[in-house]
């Protein structure tokens, strides 16, 4: 009769991987420390020392052990820290994990970049008027993170005699 025992991994019995010449000699192992010790106090230096021990390797490999790491890794913080570490590596962009980052990054830069549309104009639409803006109408307006909120102050803004105007409520 053949005796079986499963092999259970977790944090008693896989090496916290800090050191990344350790990380390097077994990325493998080192990807297993980060998906088991990845919420804890060291998240960041165990992902540091594998994002360094991936570059070691064979681009297809690494790839691999990336986006396994990715989907193992539960605390928020932690698939931050490795998203912002993967970013800079190459062979990463190749991959599903990065062309999420990547549109994440696109839609945020959008959203950006209508907000400051929309505050450049309700600027414009009072400079075009012959308005003064002083700078805290200025700061204010730029500051502005709600896109209705900005399109309402350029609607008020073609018909403000003065840049205050534009935060009164009807």
């Amino acid at each position: 009769m053949a005796v079986r025992r499963p092999l259970v991994l977790g944090p008693d019995n896989v090496p916290l991987i800090t050191d990344e010449r350790e990380a390097a000699q077994d990325v493998p192992l080192a990807a297993f420390s980060a998906m088991t010790h990845g919420r804890g106090p060291q998240s960041a230096a165990i992902l540091e020392s594998l994002a360094a021990a991936l570059q070691t390797i064979d681009p297809d490999t690494a790839a691999v052990l990336a986006q396994f790491t990715e989907s193992c890794l539960v605390d928020p913080q932690a698939q931050q820290i490795w998203r912002d570490l993967m970013t800079a590596i190459n062979y990463f962009f190749r991959h599903e994990v990065a062309e999420k980052v990547r549109e994440e990054g696109r839609e945020e830069g959008r959203e950006e970049g209508r907000l400051e549309d929309r505050a450049g104009m309700t600027l414009n639409i009072l400079e075009w008027r012959g308005i003064e803006v002083p700078d805290s109408v200025r700061d204010r307006v730029r500051a502005c993170t709600d896109l209705e909120q900005l399109e309402l102050w350029a609607q008020r803004a073609v018909h403000a005699t003065e840049a205050a105007q534009l935060f009164e409520e009807n």
